[in-house]
Order: structure tokens, then sequence, then C-alpha cells
């Protein structure tokens, strides 16, 4: 198939580029480079042997993106395109709903008039807000608690609709939980600007030496050791269940929903003893008082995926640090060497 991805130059994105061209699909990227680098995607080409086509194109452009359809013969759209910090999104909601919400439907648009309805979609976790228990099924309640995780939710809301108004419309709503890790070639992997966003960038940056120390929100959460727990998920692994969602899209599923996780929650503090076993390296820490709007536990039911995406993660937590300090380690600044 010809898969066009979306912000295919990002973290999560790139990696599915991987396993997409891995697995013999043909591919095309439309990416902004706003949060991104090209660079990544030579290295996508290095690791596969294989060429890709790329255009820097935001999805919000309506008629560079109709050029792109025009061009490619289109059979599925894998849709990661889009703004992710959650604290930017409180500063700055309506930047968020325009490109997240807003860019999404120029693509619904324009895939519609292209007859391509297929579509696996990068939700999130952050749909769920504060569960009322773990593990997190896909039935639970979604009330997001910022305007990052209104936006995916919104759009969740759009895909859902148009399948209403059309059930040639197809969508897998995938709601991710924290990807970490990197390619094991040490090639690919996380390069936040800035100060991360994310726990394990940051840990990496600390033990590199680009930064000095890593900030601990709150030690007295009713977790084993007061910190707070989090399922996270290999990178690869959560690239390999877009491919199952698209051989899911195959079968006409009109909108589904499926959490990638592990299942197990590992708290920060783990992850951190973690890192400093497969690295060598000490990562000093302080201790500051919750962030606002933090939960105590977050981790996924994923029996769903398993049974009907045949999909399951596979590695764990000394994988995802093996991985990702392979990944700093060989890039101390990222791309941008």
């Amino acid at each position: 198939m010809k898969i066009l991805v979306t912000g295919g130059a990002g973290y999560i994105g790139s990696h599915t580029c991987v396993e997409l061209l891995k697995a013999g699909h043909e591919i095309v990227i439309v990416d902004n480079l706003s949060n991104s680098n090209k660079k990544s995607l030579h290295r996508v080409q290095a690791i596969t042997e294989k060429k890709l086509d790329f255009y820097k194109v935001d999805i919000r452009d309506r008629k560079a993106l109709e050029q792109v359809f025009e061009k490619h013969d289109i059979n599925s759209v894998v849709h990661f395109a889009g703004l992710k910090a959650v604290g930017e999104s409180v500063e700055k909601p309506l930047l968020y709903y325009k490109n997240n919400v807003g860019g999404t439907i120029i693509l619904c648009e324009v895939m519609n008039k292209f007859d391509v309805k297929d579509i696996v979609f990068s939700s999130s976790a952050t749909v769920y807000g504060d569960p009322h228990k773990v593990p997190i099924k896909e039935k639970f309640p979604v009330h997001p608690t910022n305007p990052y995780g209104r936006s995916k939710l919104m759009i969740e809301e759009i895909l859902n609709d148009l399948n209403v108004s059309d059930s040639e419309w197809n969508a897998i709503l995938l709601r991710y939980f924290n990807p970490v890790g990197a390619h094991e070639s040490g090639l690919i992997g996380e390069d936040p600007n800035d100060i991360p966003n994310n726990l394990m960038p940051y840990i990496s940056q600390v033990a590199v030496g680009k930064l000095d120390k890593l900030h601990v929100f709150g030690k007295d959460y009713p977790t084993e050791d007061g910190t707070g727990v989090r399922d996270y998920i290999h990178v690869v692994d959560l690239s390999l269940g877009h491919l199952n969602a698209l051989d899911k899209l195959q079968e006409n599923p009109g909108v589904t929903v499926y959490n990638l996780g592990t299942g197990e929650g590992y708290s920060v503090l783990e992850m951190i003893s973690t890192f400093e076993k497969v690295s060598g390296k000490s990562i000093p820490y302080d201790i500051l008082d919750r962030r606002s709007g933090d939960i105590a536990e977050c981790y996924a039911d994923p029996s769903l995926a398993k049974k009907e995406l045949n999909w399951e993660a596979k590695r764990g937590i000394e994988d995802m640090c093996k991985d990702a300090w392979h990944w700093q380690k060989n890039n101390p600044q990222g791309y941008k060497i």
C-alpha cells in the first residue's frame, strides 16, 4: 500500500516510517518540521535502505496537501501531525485547536476529495483525564483536563461523525500511553526542542551532561515509592501497532479505539534507577512539589489491542532505557549536530 504519513519526521512518526518501509509499504511524508528535523528521514532511509517521498507541507495548507494527493495514489493515512506539549496547550489553547483540530479538518476534507477514507489516528491516553481506576479500559469515560487532550478528543469525535455521515470512512483511534526509547540502531530517537516535557529525554539529557539535574515532581503520591506511576511503552512497539491497525482497516471496521500500552506501571524513581543501571551514569535529581493536574497512576489495559489487532508490547523497561541511552549517547545534541 501507499501510505501518507502526516508528521512523519517526528519522534513516533519516524519510527513508524521505519516499520512501514520494512513491511514493504510505500510511504509519502508531509511534515512542516516545526517540531522535528528532516535529518530523521535521511536516517530512516539509511536504516531501511529504502526510499521515501517527503514534502515540507503544513496540513493546514489545503492547496499544498491537494498537490501531494494529486501526485500520489494514496491508499490510507497515518495521522501524527500535531502539537503535543500539555503545558504549552494551557498557555496557548487557540494555537492547539487551530493546529490540531483545524489541520485535521482540512486533512479529512482533502482525503474525502480524493476518495481516501481510511485513517489511523495518533490519539492519546490524556483523553481519559484522571481515571477513576486503573488499568484503563477503552470504555472508560473520557474527560481530558487540558487543551491538548481536548484537541485529541475533538478529533476522535470528528472521525466518529464522519463515519456516521458516510459508512465508507474507517478510522482506528490509537490512544498512546507514554512512548519512550529509540530505534536499536541509535540513528533515530526523541529530540525535543528546548527543555524536554517528558521524563525519559530529560533523564537522557542529564546523563549525557546536557542538563544538570532532573526535577521529580511530587513524592507524596499514594504509590509504592511516592512518585507518579505511568505506563511507558517502547516507541518501536508503539510503531508496530500502527502496522496492525492498517491491516485492521482492510476489514472496514468503522471507528474503533485501542489503548497502546504495556499494561504495567513504572514509577519515576524506578525509571531513574533502571536508566542508571543500563547506562552506568548517575542521575542527580531534586524532589519538587506536585505539578497541578498530575495524577498518581495511569496505565493501560491493552487486552483489546491484543485480541482485535493481534498486537502487544514486547520490550521491557530495560530495553526502553538502554535504547534511549544509546540514541542520546550517540547524538548528544539530537539531530542538531
